[in-house]
């Protein structure tokens, strides 16, 4: 059987070697495909790539804003309840930047104060324009007045502070404004 198979590669050997043109050439092409392939994978593991870090920023952003919005709407409903701890503070008669001997006004300014840094702290901010020239964009005007000695369009009365978060807009500041 050994020799019957050596017969067989003797035979095949020959012919590689009278036709090794077209071996070389059958090779070639099997290194030219194998290439073609590998190119292939190559752009498609590249847009692949490209294709999730596109998702991780949008899903990124989108986090983002879910936050920014999420943050917004707090501050929209805790803003109420920072204008009666204040128009509390005024009832009594204390500044809301002051002290206070008694108890519970003491206690109500630490509410009042700490309400007010936390949602500083996260971006919030109050919008008091006295003043300033009135901002329809930031502003709602209750009425005008005629204010002696003051431009007309000025803020002269806040009613009720406003909020915004970022350059986001969460309740405007009610006004009077001069005429």
């Amino acid at each position: 059987m050994s020799e019957e198979h050596l017969d067989e590669t003797q035979e095949v050997a020959p012919e590689q070697q009278v036709d090794g043109v077209e071996v070389e050439q059958d090779l070639d092409a099997l290194v030219a495909e194998a290439q073609k392939e590998r190119d292939e994978y190559l752009e498609l593991a590249k847009r692949t790539q490209a294709d999730f870090e596109n998702f991780r920023k949008r899903m990124a952003a989108e986090v983002q804003a879910a936050s920014k919005r999420s943050k917004a709407q707090l501050a929209a409903e805790v803003a109420p309840v920072l204008d009666d701890l204040e128009r509390a503070l005024q009832a009594a008669g204390l500044d809301p930047e002051g002290d206070s001997e008694d108890g519970l006004a003491h206690g109500v300014l630490l509410v009042f104060r700490g309400l007010r840094e936390t949602l500083k702290r996260n971006g919030i901010e109050q919008v008091d324009p006295k003043g300033e020239k009135f901002d329809p964009n930031l502003h709602e005007a209750l009425s005008t007045m005629p204010v002696e000695g003051a431009e007309p369009g000025l803020v002269v009365e806040v009613m009720q502070k406003g909020y915004q978060y970022e350059d986001q807009l969460i309740r405007p500041a009610r006004v009077v404004v001069s005429e």
